[in-house]
């Protein structure tokens, strides 16, 4: 078992009641650390990343969570550069195009890895890579283009190797970045979320990088239910969605969730379609977010 000697850095649950379950459970799970802190001086454990051993005692040398995988024991920053798991959602920007591959800025260590035989081809077209296909990756991706992608694969290394080849990844236009710390965005089962009532969609990149644009019509059937969108159709909704100028209402709404991010940035709250609604009518009520 744990033990934390001293003074204990753990979450701010002050709006919880002292004697509340919910305060105990989080306790039990999130046991915050400064560096310096005596995380444990029982022997058997190994020193993970964060951590260093001092006269028989294992400390903390950064501020984190503390994470303990068997015998294990680590410390995860709270701000640090984003580390990818296979199956995130992350939007980046293309830094370079190489041999058959481009180079993707995801806010890491170091760039991410998209090769060509990793993107989709026009009109979802199944086919070898050819040496003409090649020659045109610029005409795919080019340098200071953004994408939304996922993590296919982390190396030993930790480079990461991503994919586009769902429909719904690729290249993002008629929006607004904004870059928010990465540890405050939770895995969630869905990070392409639309905003209800605002005409909004956010992809929660889990690397940190956030991509806000106006939501995308939706391709209906003449009989009036929802068809499953060809990869023609998503073409042709991407190319009309990228064509068309964002009108003043759009730009109003998309700056409501800018600054609602922001907010949560600073107040270094987690973001979640839940929280960003909350913060953007808490903002409109002008109450005291620091409160």
């Amino acid at each position: 078992m744990l033990e934390l000697r001293g003074t204990t850095a753990l979450d701010d649950f002050s709006h919880a009641p002292q004697d509340s379950k919910v305060t105990d459970r989080l306790r039990s799970q999130y046991v915050v650390v400064t560096p310096g802190q005596v995380i444990t001086s029982e022997p058997g454990f190994l020193r993970g990343h964060g951590t260093y051993v001092e006269a028989g005692e294992l400390l903390a040398s950064v501020a984190g969570i503390v994470e303990k995988v068997n015998q294990l024991v680590s410390v995860r920053p709270l701000v640090s550069r984003y580390i990818g798991e296979v199956g995130d959602i992350v939007v980046g920007r293309i830094s370079d195009v190489a041999n058959k591959r481009w180079k993707v800025d995801i806010n890491g260590q170091q760039d991410a890895v998209l090769m060509l035989t990793s993107v989709n081809l026009p009109s979802g077209a199944q086919r070898r890579r050819t040496a003409e296909d090649q020659l045109q990756m610029r005409e795919f991706f080019e340098e200071g283009d953004l994408i939304s992608a996922e993590v296919q694969e982390v190396r030993y290394d930790g480079t990461m190797w991503l994919h586009t080849r769902s429909l719904r990844y690729g290249k993002l236009e008629n929006g607004q970045l904004i870059v928010v710390q990465p540890s405050l965005i939770k895995r969630l089962k869905q990070h392409l979320v639309q905003l209800p009532g605002l005409g909004v969609d956010v992809i929660l990149g889990c690397n940190g990088y956030l991509w806000i644009t106006r939501s995308m019509d939706d391709v209906v059937a003449t009989d009036g239910a929802q068809n499953e969108l060809t990869a023609d159709a998503w073409t042709e909704r991407k190319v009309s969605h990228a064509n068309t100028v964002t009108d003043a209402v759009d730009r109003h709404q998309i700056a409501r969730v800018y600054n609602a991010l922001a907010s949560l940035n600073a107040r270094f709250r987690l973001i979640s379609p839940e929280s960003i609604l909350e913060t953007i009518q808490a903002l409109e009520r002008g109450d005291d977010l620091d409160a």
